[in-house]
């Protein structure tokens, strides 16, 4: 029997899950690290810790199967994180995370000079603060010591594969779109913006589709992971589209809804969507995790961690207990759920949340429902756009740690007027790189390894549909209304 490994590095942890070759999942390891914020809108992480970590994660993992049995190994990453090395290996700065807003100037001022439409047209994104391009040109110019000495610039995935012995490390195409450096069409660095930053192709890793084969683990760093032989490493992908591939989305028509402590949907095509509404609403075209289709991500800043507000500030009993106090009507509360902002389409680091409707009948179990409506809310005004640009959306597959809600499920049937599956994945961005790894291993189509792998539970059909669709209509007009004030 054939075992494969999933890694997924993330913002605040890593995981490593074994699956067996029916998608089984085995064991899975996590480990944890920090965020450093030094100063003010800086968020970093310590890179040599973070790969303790996952070699930590592996090690254990492994341990759990027959050493032989692990044959391929795919790597799931954070986006935009970056490391930069120097000529022997070592790091010489810590990761930029996401959520690291130091290069807001550039961010605002670079496109400009470059030419917006052309930046996004080449990228397929936006300009936000969060993409490596930004914080490479903050490094340039405010750390020049470290930049003159850079020898490789290298995202979680590709710098994983080097530390796991591949000497020629590979980026998947996924996560180089991250970057806000590639072209998602052409599939290569664009020399055009690196040439203006001032980076060299051979600081990068080699782009790669997803699936493809980057190398081997090394035998030194197999023997000391605790893995047989050396398994073969294939291009990942940034953890969204993962995620969606281990939702077993491999189609248009079928999108997957992350419900965590961000809400983002993943969206599918057969071919790259660019258009003027795209742009201005933030909505970004890149690679998919399979070969030759791609994806957007529409996303909110504030998902799951509002409920942990309410339940850390408001009322301290268990998320259980809080969604058992929701009534089973709609709620007559509108929520704005810009509790960190927004993300797509506005992308408004100074939006604030707002609750709209309160008076002195209003229950507990009430503001939690409208709490949860709001944030559903958000995503149908980004399915929205989405749809009216090409996207076709029929049904939603909920994945992550709101998945196992069947009270929030509901509300998200019936905000969205869609039917959502909930697959029996727990792990997705995990088994989404697995089933590549599984394709490459027995050179197998990866539509089939994902339709074998990856089975629904339940599907709930919505309802409460046209009260909905009214609250909607008022809904849309809440963040005009209050930005202007």
């Amino acid at each position: 029997m054939h075992c494969y490994l999933g890694v997924d590095i993330g913002t605040s942890g890593c995981k490593a899950v074994v699956f067996d070759e029916n998608g089984t999942q085995l064991h899975v390891e996590r480990r944890t690290y920090s965020i450093i914020s030094e100063n003010e809108g800086w968020a970093e992480l310590d890179t040599d810790e973070v790969i303790d970590q996952c070699f930590a994660a592996i090690r254990e993992s492994a341990s759990r199967v027959l050493p032989d049995k692990i044959s391929g190994l795919g790597i799931s990453s954070q986006g935009e994180a970056f490391t930069i090395l120097d000529k022997k290996g070592q790091t010489l700065s810590r990761a930029l995370v996401s959520s690291d807003r130091r290069a807001e100037t550039y961010a605002a001022t670079w496109p400009e000079a470059f030419g917006p439409g052309k930046l996004y047209n080449i990228t397929g994104h936006s300009p936000h603060p969060m993409f490596s391009l930004f914080k490479l040109l903050w490094i340039r110019d405010h750390m020049p010591e470290i930049w003159q000495k850079a020898e490789r610039i290298l995202c979680f995935e590709d710098l994983l594969q080097y530390r796991l012995g591949i000497e020629d490390p590979a980026i998947s195409w996924s996560l180089a779109g991250r970057t806000m450096m590639f072209d998602v069409v052409n599939h290569c660095w664009s020399r055009e913006i690196l040439d203006m930053v001032g980076i060299r192709p051979r600081q990068l890793a080699k782009p790669l589709p997803p699936g493809e084969v980057a190398g081997h683990v090394s035998k030194e760093m197999a023997r000391k992971l605790n893995l047989a032989g050396q398994p073969v490493v294939v291009a990942g992908g940034h953890d969204q589209p993962c995620s969606a591939l281990g939702a077993g989305i491999v189609t248009e028509g079928i999108a997957a809804y992350a419900t965590g402590t961000v809400e983002c949907i993943t969206s599918t095509s057969n071919t790259p969507l660019f258009s003027p509404d795209l742009m201005k609403s933030n909505m970004c075209t890149y690679d998919h995790a399979i070969r030759g289709k791609y994806a957007t991500v529409s996303f909110n800043l504030t998902g799951g961690n509002l409920l942990q507000w309410f339940r850390d500030e408001i009322r301290n009993d268990s998320f259980g207990e809080l969604l058992n106090q929701m009534p089973e009507e709609p709620s007559r509360l509108l929520v704005l759920p810009y509790f960190a902002g927004t993300g797509t389409p506005y992308f408004d680091t100074a939006a604030k949340g707002a609750i709209i409707g309160l008076d002195f009948s209003t229950t507990r179990g009430e503001i939690i429902k409208a709490l949860l409506e709001g944030i559903t809310m958000e995503m149908k005004l980004n399915l929205e756009i989405l749809e009216k640009a090409g996207y076709r959306i029929n049904e939603l597959r909920i994945i992550g740690g709101g998945a196992r809600s069947g009270h929030w499920n509901q509300i998200k049937a019936d905000v969205l007027g869609k039917p959502v599956t909930v697959p029996d994945v727990t792990e997705a961005a995990s088994m989404g790189v697995a089933i590549l790894a599984r394709a490459a291993h027995m050179q197998l189509p990866v539509e089939e390894v994902a339709g074998n792998w990856v089975k629904p539970t339940a599907r709930i059909i919505p309802g409460n549909t046209h009260v909905y669709e009214e609250k909607y209509i008022t809904y849309r007009k809440l963040y005009p209304a209050l930005k202007s004030i």
